[in-house]
């Protein structure tokens, strides 16, 4: 299990990172040392100023990253007990993300770096999320190279094969909607309140309820997994059947069938996911690439039920030679900055560091980290 410590009990000196991350609405600074120790990891959530929108408003989230941000750092630091003289290296992300949010970050990290003569090191948001697990795994445990990784948020679902730190190849990604952002507009088609965590949040929470004073579930019928046989995703057809659903309802939807048609959305969602991930591995055992790792991370990664499926799927397609799945801690699934401090300590400690003039690129392949 990954280490929250002070410093006061590290031991031996280590590489101490601060990092920034604004990629979208989640405002985040954290200090992580090279010894795989979150020293601290702050995250501002904005999911009340943006329901009304039904969505992240980018000038909205803008105007709070700037608020949160410094705030965020001075947090950040006196939680890990350290002074920002005691930071050896600034990391921010890069990119991809929505242009104006990740300036926020990035302005406030070179600058910082910049006026204390710090190395400063720019991050691949989804590459954060994929290396997160060899940060918060065992080291018993770690996956090894090559894994599988699937990240899952609002802004990507994506399908990789990764061989090192900054290898990476797209097996699949979305023809459309990414799962994030179908499970917010499934909520929302279901007039649901997004809360603390957010929609997809809220309609996972939604399908795990149960009373025994509610009429029976009504029967719904599965909806298909598209696309079969090919390695892509298509999740706005899922959304578009909920909508459907509704709209030809003759009456306001009840608990129950609101309840029926969150369920169904959640596990033909689920279907997707292992039906592409064992079709991924059966694709890559016939070129003769061994994968005994699957890492998910990014913010959907936290859906209990999502987990479950998955590891249920693995199970069965290799039940001879278990599949180690990896999953971060549901703290570290969503956005923060912990990730970015971590994927960059490699580049740190190889001396390997970004100019204070490094660009953002809101738009960024993962396949092109190197680039």
């Amino acid at each position: 299990m990954y280490l929250v410590l002070s410093r006061a009990h590290t031991g031996r000196r280590t590489f101490t990172v601060l990092g920034f991350e604004s990629s979208a609405d989640d405002t985040c600074a954290a200090v992580v040392t090279s010894s795989r120790q979150i020293l601290s990891n702050v995250v501002v959530k904005q999911h009340d100023l943006h329901e009304g929108f039904g969505g992240i408003h980018p000038s909205v989230a803008i105007e709070a990253h700037q608020r949160n941000m410094p705030g965020a750092v001075r947090m950040a630091l006196e939680q890990a007990h350290v002074n920002i003289h005691d930071v050896d290296g600034i990391a921010f992300t890069r990119g991809p993300g929505i242009g104006g949010c990740l300036s926020v970050g990035s302005n406030a990290a070179k600058s910082l770096a910049a006026a204390l003569g710090k190395p400063l090191v720019g991050v691949h948001h989804m590459q954060a999320h994929a290396l997160t697990p060899l940060l918060t795994t065992p080291t018993t445990d770690l996956p090894q190279f090559p894994f599988l990784t699937l990240l899952i948020s609002g802004g990507h679902t994506l399908l990789l094969l990764a061989s090192s730190l900054t290898s990476f190849q797209i097996l699949a990604t979305t023809a459309d909607a990414s799962i994030g952002r179908a499970f917010d507009k499934a909520a929302r088609a279901l007039g649901l309140s997004w809360g603390t965590r957010g929609p997809g949040a809220a309609l996972e929470k939604l399908c795990r309820m149960t009373n025994d004073e509610l009429e029976c579930l009504p029967n719904i019928q599965p909806f298909t997994v598209p696309m079969p046989g090919k390695l892509a995703f298509s999740f706005a057809s899922l959304q578009s059947s909920v909508e459907r659903h509704i709209s030809l309802m003759d009456e306001p939807l009840s608990s129950s069938h609101k309840i029926a048609l969150a369920r169904a959305f959640q596990t033909a969602a689920a279907r997707q996911l292992c039906a592409k991930l064992t079709l991924s591995l059966q694709n890559l055992e016939l070129e003769g690439v061994n994968v005994r790792d699957v890492v998910v991370s990014g913010g959907v990664a936290s859906n209990i039920f999502l987990r479950e499926r998955l590891r249920a799927a693995l199970d069965e397609y290799s039940s001879d030679e278990r599949i180690s799945l990896h999953f971060p801690p549901l703290e570290l699934c969503t956005d923060n900055a912990a990730m970015i401090a971590w994927a960059s300590m490699h580049r740190f400690l190889a001396g390997d560091y970004d100019a204070y003039t490094v660009d953002l690129r809101a738009k960024w392949s993962i396949e092109d980290i190197r680039v």
